[in-house]
């Protein structure tokens, strides 16, 4: 069925995740536009179009691409993709973007994205999402999907509206499976659960998610990152059952899922880039001061990721 809401979409932040959904988008008849401030992966994507390994085939997808947003104008949704510590940088440079009707979406990892984005342009005009997508792009151009698994978006504040069911329906007419919300919070945290058990994990041991489940004492420091910060989502009014959380590990561990992907901190930590560990284990280890509530775990995986960025970052 082809949604009769087609619209126009800029990606800011075109790297694994943001690649994949905006070449999908594009793949699907969407007029999408991917920015990002890496000159060398967009002249790729210009000149040869997104090339995309991996589940689905591989096949290269025509798509625009600049590292100047103040060309594109206004659109009807943004994507905001970046590294979480460069997501209000990019959209205050990114405001051309946003007309009267605009609306922002953040899949982005860890907490605080979307509040970030509303800094700026107002947070009445941010959606949240989730996704256990998983992606990496191998050199500049080309993007791996190592999955095809369902994306959520839907009001911070909770409660379905109508501009998150119209757009989810018109990502998934597309060919990216994506549902609308009314509790998009609680799902929110849930996604961080996943992502505080198994990114720094990753990054430490240069492991996948399957490689890590096979260890008995990496898989019991997972699952223990994931319990403090399954207390701390609690002391915050977002209560966690142990179902849901055997239901948030499950595809992100399995092969059939994206089991063989190993986390974005970690190609951050291979690449010797600034990683996102303040926005996803330091985020548990701050909340859980303010509740008093002990973390030593994401502790220690702080500091060991702090430990290895130390041997590039200055």
């Amino acid at each position: 069925m082809i949604s009769p809401y087609w619209p126009k979409i800029a990606v800011v932040g075109a790297g694994a995740i943001g690649g994949l959904f905006g070449g999908l988008l594009r793949q699907g008849g969407l007029n999408v536009t991917l920015i990002d401030r890496w000159s060398e992966h967009v002249n790729a994507i210009n000149q040869h179009g997104l090339a995309m390994t991996g589940h689905g085939g591989e096949r290269s997808i025509a798509i625009t691409a600049t590292t100047d947003a103040a060309s594109v104008g206004p659109v009807d949704v943004v994507i905001v993709q970046t590294k979480a510590m460069h997501t209000i940088e990019a959209v205050q440079a990114a405001r051309g973007l946003f007309g009267p009707d605009t609306v922002a979406i953040s899949f982005q990892n860890g907490l605080g994205n979307e509040e970030n984005i509303g800094s700026t342009i107002g947070i009445e005009r941010v959606l949240g999402g989730l996704t256990a997508q998983g992606a990496m792009v191998i050199r500049p151009g080309v993007v791996h999907n190592y999955s095809d698994l369902p994306s959520y978006i839907g009001e911070l504040e909770g409660g379905l509206s109508a501009r998150a069911e119209r757009i989810a329906e018109a990502f998934t007419a597309a060919g990216l499976e994506t549902h609308a919300s009314g509790e998009l919070r609680k799902m929110m945290w849930k996604k961080y659960l996943a992502n505080v058990a198994l990114s720094a994990a990753s990054g430490s041991t240069n492991l996948n998610s399957q490689q890590m489940m096979a260890i008995p004492e990496l898989k019991a420091v997972c699952i223990g990152a994931m319990e403090e910060a399954a207390l701390v989502a609690a002391a915050e009014g977002i209560p966690i059952t142990d179902t849901e959380k055997q239901e948030i590990l499950a595809p992100l561990i399995s092969p059939e899922g994206t089991g063989a992907s190993k986390s974005s901190l970690c190609t951050d930590l291979l690449k010797e880039r600034p990683t996102e560990i303040d926005t996803i284990a330091g985020a548990v280890v701050r909340l859980g001061r303010e509740h008093g509530i002990a973390t030593p775990i994401n502790q220690t995986l702080v500091a060991v990721v702090k430990g290895k960025e130390s041997h590039y970052l200055r």
